[in-house]
């Protein structure tokens, strides 16, 4: 095609004309035209300016004007310069952040990458803190993010796989796994998956692809992990997962997960093990009582015949003329929207609103007479097992079926808090995740890996990866 039809085409469709950050330069080289397009902001330009000064010095260095071409791709000084002869795939690239040459007389186009996409530094994620441990994490740029992955694993069979997805947005997204390790049919299957998804684009980044891989539906629970972290992320690619990077998101898609994969925390792996199976087993508590205190508690108010009598004390031990039931609903709701108003409160006023909270929900509810103390009480100790729960996804899902044990214990008393609670389990045994089964290994039972996550194991002795992930080697090596 010629260079006229080339530059008629790209500023057709990309807006040369009209997008003020595509930028559009012509020069004379040997005797040809070359036009070079990029868009401003997603590029260095720094290193523009130094390809553009080095193709102004070959008029000084070279003579043959018929070998222009070839000239211009050995003299690029770039650890990158690749040829295509697509046109669709230019502009592609050019809205991706490289820079495009074309080239008078040549058929073929010459791709630079020069990206340099705006975005914040590498640090510790706030929803997964530790004491003591590294302090990077992952950004918004898929570039670092792979380079903090491989930064971890520095081997050869480490495969990073780019495609670009979102029929308007370009989305480039990475599957990352060892090809010795990851179970090649999971890595099919994701793969087909991310190519068959059609949409405008991915504005949501990794949840996006979260809902077309997974096919949630209405199901709360979280069918894939999440994590900010990289070396968590290669703890899971070590044991054969496969994790999914979405270009303009923090957050890695850990694939395939269990309901057991959510309840762990790179904090336990910090510390010795036994101190690690302890804190493993505090977190394991409030997640428990994060479901059942508040519908146990109602139980033992409407059937106060269940409790023994040196546990008589557990009722309330005031008269309130609000329901117990409503009583708990009012002020589960209520801190439920002093969590959504914590996340939009600026940062100066967030003290304001929790000395608010506090005052509101707490002492004047309780003079007023609207709560009963035991209400702010158990109320306050199932929060603390919702924020001890290490995937926010999880603890969200918790308290969306805490409300409904709640209502059918209020209801039907002792027959709805079983039936329901056992509603919850079979539940969570249908639930299948990229054909993983939910609550493995308790469903299916493993008694090893069941002791894995009981027990935190030291690392010397977790030499088997989990047969869950169907790990093509399925020991450690060591």
């Amino acid at each position: 095609m010629k260079l006229e039809q080339n530059r008629k085409l790209m500023n057709e469709r990309i807006g040369v004309d009209t997008s003020f950050d595509v930028g559009f330069r012509s020069i004379t080289i040997l005797d040809h035209e070359i036009n070079l397009y990029y868009v401003t902001g997603l590029c260095d330009s720094a290193l523009i300016a130094q390809i553009l000064r080095q193709l102004n010095d070959l008029d000084d260095q070279k003579e043959g004007k018929d070998e222009a071409s070839k000239y211009i791709h050995d003299e690029l000084v770039h650890q990158q310069v690749d040829v295509v002869e697509s046109i669709d795939k230019c502009i592609t690239q050019v809205l991706s952040g490289l820079i495009v040459i074309f080239v008078e007389g040549d058929a073929k186009a010459y791709i630079i990458d020069v990206r340099s996409y705006p975005g914040r530094s590498p640090k510790e994620p706030d929803t997964e803190k530790v004491i003591r441990g590294s302090r990077d994490g992952y950004t918004e740029n898929i570039i670092e993010n792979t380079a903090l992955t491989r930064r971890r694993i520095r081997d050869e069979r480490l495969r990073l796989e780019i495609m670009q997805i979102g029929e308007r947005s370009k989305t480039d997204i990475c599957v990352s796994y060892i090809q010795d390790i990851a179970d090649p049919g999971l890595v099919k299957l994701l793969k087909e998956e991310i190519k068959n998804i059609s949409t405008d684009g991915l504005s949501m980044a990794d949840k996006s692809v979260e809902e077309f891989l997974v096919k949630q539906g209405y199901n709360p629970f979280p069918l894939v992990r999440y994590t900010e972290r990289p070396d968590v992320a290669a703890s899971h690619l070590f044991e054969g997962h496969v994790l999914i990077m979405v270009d303009t998101s923090p957050s890695m898609i850990i694939t395939p997960t269990t309901y057991f994969h959510h309840v762990q925390h790179a904090e336990e792996y910090r510390e010795a093990p036994m101190i690690g199976t302890f804190v493993r087993w505090i977190r394991f508590f409030g997640i428990f009582a994060s479901l059942f205190l508040l519908p146990l508690w109602t139980l033992f108010v409407i059937e106060p015949e269940l409790l023994p009598d040196n546990l008589a004390f557990i009722g309330p031990n005031e008269e309130s003329t609000i329901p117990i039931v409503v009583q708990l609903l009012l002020a589960d709701l209520g801190l439920e929207m002093l969590r959504i108003a914590a996340i939009h409160t600026p940062t100066p006023l967030a003290t304001a609103m929790g000395l608010i909270a506090a005052v509101l929900i707490g002492q004047i509810a309780i003079d007023v007479g609207m709560f009963v103390p035991e209400v702010i009480l158990y109320i306050a100790v199932s929060a603390i097992g919702s924020y001890s729960t290490p995937s926010y996804e999880l603890s969200v899902a918790n308290k969306l079926v805490r409300v409904v044990l709640l209502l059918i214990t209020a209801i039907f008393g002792l027959p709805g808090f079983v039936v329901g609670v056992t509603a919850y389990i079979l539940f969570l045994a249908r639930t299948n995740s990229l054909n993983i089964p939910y609550l493995w290994p308790f469903i299916p039972f493993n008694a090893k890996a069941l002791m894995g996550i009981l027990v935190r194991l030291s690392v010397p002795l977790a030499k088997i990866r989990p047969s869950i992930v169907h790990p093509q080697n399925n020991r450690r090596k060591g």
